[in-house]
């Protein structure tokens, strides 16, 4: 019996030019064949435009810092006493030296608007140009022990071993020295009347804590993918650590930091009001504020204003520390 021709081949043959798909109701559903090749085509981005870029940690944290109303009051606070700390005749065109016993604890004058201290100063003129030394203590005791506690913290993390375990050990032993009693030992000794002596003591005993923030932070990241990836191209120690923990490390530091400025500022005060911090002839709010603790009854005024400036420039610096961690945690948004 002869076989069939076997039939050329149709690309339009049943079967070919539609699909046969399930429709979940018993029947098939027919697709047609510009329909299937309309699948093939790609989406149309519509009128969006195209898609914003991610944006990086600092970026996203400054797009958020931009629309929080307390970074905003507390940056503009800061930013007025820094100027007024650098340039103190801008609002205040008299020597806060300059006293006359005859006005001593007097009240609000005309140009006077705080009245006198006890050696007949203005209040008004020492009030401005105390932002100076208080400011200045607090930057630099910021500075330094965030410099300080980073580098050490930030490598006994990365490198552990027996470096991370006297690191440990010895922030251990400043954590256990009281601040004011160390204050009172370590500058009783001290003659010099300049800033530097309680800059140089802050250091000493604020490094230990940033130190531990640095080291607990660096141990996280050097854990995640991108650096072991770096790690297994060949990247060498310093490469990984200044290009890739570091970077990725900093955020908790900036933060501790911050909110400790506003610390460093009210412990200057302290060790000045007990006479072992700031001496005259350096104008200093801590100074003032001791010198008028005495006669408080007598001329409240004395102490209101020099003890409103420190309590508002600490909350400033509490304030902006607030704000920077909520910009920088994603947790807490």
């Amino acid at each position: 019996m002869p076989e069939p021709e076997p039939q050329p081949y149709d690309p339009l043959g049943p079967g070919e030019h539609e699909a046969i798909a399930p429709t979940g109701q018993g029947g098939p559903m027919d697709l047609a064949l510009e329909e299937a090749e309309s699948l093939d085509q790609p989406l149309d981005p519509g009128p969006a435009g195209p898609r914003e870029r991610a944006r990086s940690l600092w970026s996203d944290a400054w797009h958020q810092l931009r629309r929080n109303p307390v970074f905003i009051v507390s940056a503009l606070l800061i930013l007025f006493l820094v100027v007024i700390s650098l340039w103190p005749q801008l609002i205040a065109s008299g020597d806060p030296l300059y006293c006359r016993l005859s006005k001593s604890q007097q009240g609000p004058a005309p140009g006077h608007p705080f009245g006198y201290d006890t050696q007949g100063c203005d209040v008004y003129t020492r009030t401005v140009y105390g932002a100076r030394a208080s400011i200045t203590v607090g930057i630099c005791a910021t500075l330094g022990a965030a410099l300080l506690g980073s580098a050490l913290g930030g490598l006994a993390g990365f490198f552990g071993g027996w470096g991370d375990a006297l690191l440990s050990r010895v922030a251990d032993i400043f954590f256990g020295i009281p601040v004011v009693l160390g204050g009172l030992v370590f500058l009783s000794v001290v003659t010099s009347t300049t800033v530097w002596p309680v800059v140089g003591f802050i250091v000493l005993l604020g490094w230990p804590q940033l130190a531990r923030i640095a080291r607990g932070s660096v141990i996280t990241v050097k854990q995640n993918d991108y650096v072991q990836a770096a790690r297994a191209l060949g990247a060498g120690n310093a490469r990984m650590l200044l290009r890739h923990v570091a970077p990725n490390a900093v955020a908790p530091v900036i933060v501790v930091a911050t909110i400790a400025l506003g610390t460093y500022i009210s412990l200057e005060a302290t060790l000045s009001f007990l006479g072992v911090g700031l001496r005259p002839p350096t104008v200093s709010w801590g100074i003032d504020i001791s010198n008028a603790a005495s006669q408080i009854r007598n001329a409240p005024h004395m102490l209101l204003w020099p003890a409103g400036a420190l309590s508002l420039t600490v909350l400033a610096f509490i304030m902006l520390g607030d704000a920077v961690r909520d910009a920088l945690d994603p947790k807490l948004r």
